[in-house]
């Protein structure tokens, strides 16, 4: 069984808010993001990951992932502030520190198996 966020790269990828007239903040920034965003092909390697699996029996299940990366997976308290860096977590409840990357995949793993057993 493998578990995946179920990302929407639609929404990742909107354009910087903005008019012709008056442009947004950071705008030339989010366009480099985008294009690194779209040059993943995250859909295709999600597909390639899901007939593979199949082929060997396995399966598949994209989970939620809303809050995967500033959940606690100690004790679930959700919060902006448990991430003050992109590379750091740390629960302001509990104080459980971790590689934010790690906390995100402890969380997907948790949220998949429930989906699991619901």
């Amino acid at each position: 069984m493998i578990y995946v966020e179920d990302l929407q790269v639609a929404n990742m990828s909107k354009s910087a808010k903005g008019t012709a007239e008056v442009h947004g903040k950071n705008v030339k920034q989010k366009s480099g993001l985008n294009r690194v965003i779209l040059d993943q092909s995250w859909f295709e390697f999600r597909r390639q990951l899901d007939y593979k699996t199949q082929w060997l029996g396995g399966f598949l299940l994209a989970v939620p992932p809303q809050n995967t990366s500033r959940t606690c997976p100690c004790c679930n308290h959700t919060a902006k502030e448990n991430r003050q860096t992109q590379e750091n977590f740390e629960c302001v409840e509990c104080g459980y520190t971790e590689n934010a990357d790690v906390v995100g995949a402890m969380n997907v793993l948790t949220r998949g198996q429930a989906i699991v057993q619901a």
